[in-house]
């Protein structure tokens, strides 16, 4: 069994555990604003209350952070669109002076989905956790978290292989190389503090290594302010937006539901049956419900956070939320912003390739310690149709506007396959 955190950890020991935790997160919550014309200040504003709306309803058990959801980018892009009178495929869509002042219908529209949540969450309390539970044994659960750590990959890879300038690519895997090279040696010869830190180690020696290969662009950091107001605003209602927006999050409550089993898994604690599945949901449709009344895209919990949980073994809540509270005043602090903005892509990728790994190999760990018999044709078949398709048809699925993610696809699957195919079906 994994352990956690004692409570007598010092302070600055904590306080290194949650910075570590927002170079984890960053990237991926600041993308989706970048993606969709909203102000990155608001989502990292909404990440860090969403964080600790979800931890106060969860009773501060689960070592989750949140961050902007990538399920809701199409959807919120498509929807601003459509209010605007614009076509979804113009170039420079997102800053377009029409496009912007159609995105409060946009995150009308999430805050309605953040609504549905909460019914979600009481549908989950009535049926109760343990019928939930069913749906999900460990021959869905495994391939569902290996599928959420190798379908971030791709990503990883993109960051270290595109070009910087005019700077050899050969370079961008040599910088890749060290912060991985870096988060190999603390984790595994570094003592103290030290070896609870080893992301972000990782992150610092590829920064400087960035800075040396002449990959950092200092211009956008001088420039920023040191302080500034995020840009706010509230929503505004279209039946038409909500009809894009609102049904994703039945989508995505099959990934929450992913998610969940996967920092169960790496924490060796059943999230499910305590706080409860219910709690979970409340707290992400709550932290959804505050980004959309505030000008912000809609929260999930992150992968890329449980990847720092299981290269780290800490679990202790109190980091995430000191991450989240880190996270509330960088999106008042310009600098540092511009700082973690101008983070060359090959030292995030680097980090990214050991953080998903990380999760995929949990997913592994999870069949392994489960004993899930790959001798029957009936596991050997469920396995290999979720990791296919949750993998190879990331989005390829469209229905009513609606872009089914590659790891509900597989979700569903799963469930279905596992009704249909009991256990009973082979003869020995």
């Amino acid at each position: 069994m994994t352990t956690q955190v004692a409570k007598k950890d010092s302070f600055g020991k904590l306080l290194l555990l949650g910075v570590q935790h927002v170079f984890a997160m960053f990237g991926a919550t600041v993308l989706v604003p970048l993606l969709t014309g909203m102000d990155p200040a608001v989502a990292l504003l909404c990440a860090g209350v969403g964080t600790w709306i979800f931890h106060l309803c969860t009773g501060r058990k689960v070592p989750t952070y949140l961050g902007s959801s990538f399920a809701f980018i199409a959807a919120i892009q498509g929807a601003a669109a459509m209010c605007a009178g614009l076509d979804a495929n113009t170039e420079g869509l997102t800053q377009l002076p029409a496009y912007q002042a159609a995105l409060p219908y946009a995150t009308g529209g999430i805050l309605v989905a953040g609504a549905l949540y909460l019914v979600l969450a009481l549908l989950v309390k009535l049926v109760g956790a343990e019928r939930v539970r069913a749906f999900f044994p460990p021959i869905v659960t495994g391939p569902i978290v290996t599928i959420i750590g190798l379908m971030l990959a791709p990503s990883a890879i993109a960051n270290i292989t595109t070009q910087i300038g005019s700077i050899n690519v050969g370079l961008n895997w040599l910088v890749a190389a060290i912060s991985i090279a870096t988060i190999f040696i603390v984790s595994l010869f570094a003592k103290g503090i030290f070896k609870l830190v080893p992301i972000l180690i990782g992150i610092v020696v590829g920064y400087i290594a960035a800075i040396c290969c002449g990959m950092v662009n200092f211009t956008t950091i001088a420039e920023a302010s040191w302080i500034s107001l995020p840009h706010f605003f509230l929503p505004k209602f279209d039946l038409r937006a909500i009809g894009l927006i609102a049904p994703i999050a039945i989508v995505t409550f099959v990934e929450h539901i992913g998610d969940v089993n996967a920092s169960s898994a790496v924490c060796g604690k059943d999230f499910i049956k305590d706080p409860g599945m219910h709690r979970t949901l409340m707290g992400d449709g709550l932290a959804t419900m505050f980004a959309g009344l505030v000008g912000g895209p809609a929260n999930t919990t992150y992968s890329e956070n449980t990847g720092v949980l299981a290269a780290t073994k800490n679990y202790n809540p109190v980091t995430l939320e000191i991450a989240a509270c880190i996270a509330i005043v960088l999106a008042f602090f310009g600098k540092f912003s511009a700082l973690i903005t101008a983070m060359p892509g090959p030292v995030l990728g680097g980090v990214s390739v050991v953080l998903y790994g990380m999760i995929a190999a949990v997913g592994l760990r999870t069949l392994v310690e489960n004993k899930v018999d790959f001798t029957k044709s009936r596991n050997l078949l469920i396995a290999a149709v979720m990791l296919v398709l949750g993998l190879g048809a990331n989005g390829a699925i469209v229905i009513g506007g609606v872009s089914i993610s590659g790891v509900a696809l597989a979700a569903v699957l799963g469930i279905i396959l596992n009704k249909v195919l009991p256990e009973s079906i082979e003869k020995d």
